[in-house]
């Protein structure tokens, strides 16, 4: 299929007899190519799950070892809320860029759930829920009142500057409350990978002023 494949992804000049005194057909542009090396990539990895289901084929097989019922471990397995958002923000050029970003929240047995944000290219909806699911499975295997809890941002931050990712982190932090995602005793964020300390400051100070007059506990919304 492949060889199949790549033959028909062979430039239209390739393909047509060129007639005695006529110009050449142009060759076609390389990025028309792209998408097949994008099929073949899916090809070659078929048959490999996803993140999120390498998580609930590892759960599985770790309850085939227990005596539970089977609709509880359906609700234990299962992902309580998810969040999936995108807004605007002004580039340092003036160009106006769509961010797009994640929460999820996999259980709600034990509040407030807490997790990393994490700002990646890479990160997408069934990563954040993966990573949610597993929060929630550590901090029981430890005895951790919290529920577990992923968050992304679909971003490189090398690609950004101090001033456009502070505009990105704080954006976020507001989306998250807006839709019930973020409080001291909803749920915690912390760092990840591509945040740190900088970023969760920002989301502090963002929260704090904000929302700190109606809330008590707002200075506790990230971990100590």
């Amino acid at each position: 299929m492949l060889r199949l494949s790549r033959h028909l992804a062979r430039p239209t000049a390739a393909l047509l007899p060129r007639a005695r005194g006529s110009a050449s057909i142009p060759h076609v542009p390389k990025s028309t190519e792209a998408p097949l090396d994008h099929i073949e990539k899916q090809e070659q990895n078929m048959g490999e799950p996803r993140f999120l289901e390498c998580v609930k084929i590892n759960f599985d097989k770790a309850a085939d070892h227990l005596s539970v019922d089977p609709g509880l471990l359906e609700v234990i397995k299962a992902c309580n809320s998810v969040l999936r958002i995108s807004f605007p923000i002004r580039r340092d050029d003036g160009s106006i860029q769509v961010i797009k970003a994640y929460r999820a929240q996999h259980s709600h047995h034990f509040m407030p759930t807490k997790g990393g944000v994490r700002f990646s290219d890479k990160v997408d909806l069934q990563e954040v829920e993966a990573l949610a699911s597993l929060m929630t499975y550590k901090c029981a295997v430890v005895n951790v009142p919290f529920g577990g809890a992923k968050g992304g941002v679909t971003i490189n931050p090398r690609d950004y500057s101090v001033r456009e990712l502070e505009r990105i982190t704080r954006r976020y932090t507001v989306e998250l409350h807006k839709y019930g995602f973020l409080g001291p005793g909803v749920d915690v964020p912390a760092p990840d990978v591509g945040t740190g300390a900088r970023e969760m400051s920002w989301m502090k100070d963002t929260y704090t002023s904000l929302y700190g007059n109606k809330d008590l506990s707002a200075s506790v919304i990230l971990p100590r």
